[in-house]
């Protein structure tokens, strides 16, 4: 019984000490700012939203650059609304999206998986019609540069059909009238989140962002 006991203590703590210094690596990487180019002229904008835990990129729905709504289209929302001048994307582990509407119904296979990256991805989208500037909305202005490789980034986060088109999700595990889900590549695990992707837009575009980190905050901090 003795050592059960102490199978069992040691494994605990070692959990715990993985845990601490998990959110310690977190925090100190998020603290270190990868700097914007500096010889990127601020020529667009485009937007970093958060609901308090996951990290969307918002982009014009359509302009000279990209018309976003050739590749997700309206019709795969419940409005079909054709009027929406933003697009958000955040990118995540397909089991949350689509099989947790709420933290309480988190499921432990769905936790365990995606944080050891044991399942899919998806890429969450929604319009918008216009944006407030905010605590959780922020705007970046960027160069065209910045702006063909951040297009690029997320494009290739999308998986693509044999015709080079997005492959949506059909679901009703939508979260409004103006979101749909769509197959996308990668893995999710505790490395490599919802925020780090985000993060990982930016820092592939030459934009101000941390050297890594798992939280929106690391991220929103560098935009205060």
């Amino acid at each position: 019984m003795k050592r059960v006991l102490k199978i069992i203590g040691i494994t605990l703590l070692t959990f715990i000490g993985l845990i601490v210094l998990y959110l310690l690596s977190a925090f100190l990487l998020s603290k270190i700012t990868i700097e914007r180019d500096p010889n990127a002229k601020g020529e667009m904008a485009i937007y970093i939203l958060t609901n308090g835990v996951h990290t969307d990129i918002v982009m014009p729905t359509r302009n000279e650059h990209m018309d976003w709504s050739k590749k997700i289209k309206y019709t795969n929302t419940k409005s079909a609304d054709s009027t929406h001048q933003y697009l958000a994307m955040g990118w995540g582990d397909k089991g949350f999206y689509l099989e947790t509407p709420t933290w309480a119904e988190l499921k432990p296979s769905v936790a365990f998986n995606a944080a050891f990256g044991l399942s899919t991805t998806a890429m969450h989208t929604t319009f918008y019609t216009s944006l407030t500037e905010s605590e959780t909305c922020k705007k970046i202005m960027i160069s065209t540069k910045q702006y063909s490789k951040l297009i690029d980034y997320i494009t290739n986060s999308f998986q693509q059909d044999a015709n080079g088109h997005f492959i949506h999700i059909p679901t009703d595990a939508t979260y409004g009238n103006a979101d749909a889900f769509y197959e996308a590549t990668g893995s999710y695990s505790m490395l490599h989140t919802c925020n780090s992707w985000a993060n990982g837009g930016l820092k592939n575009s030459g934009l101000k962002s941390c050297l890594w980190t798992a939280f929106d905050t690391g991220i929103f901090s560098k935009y205060e």
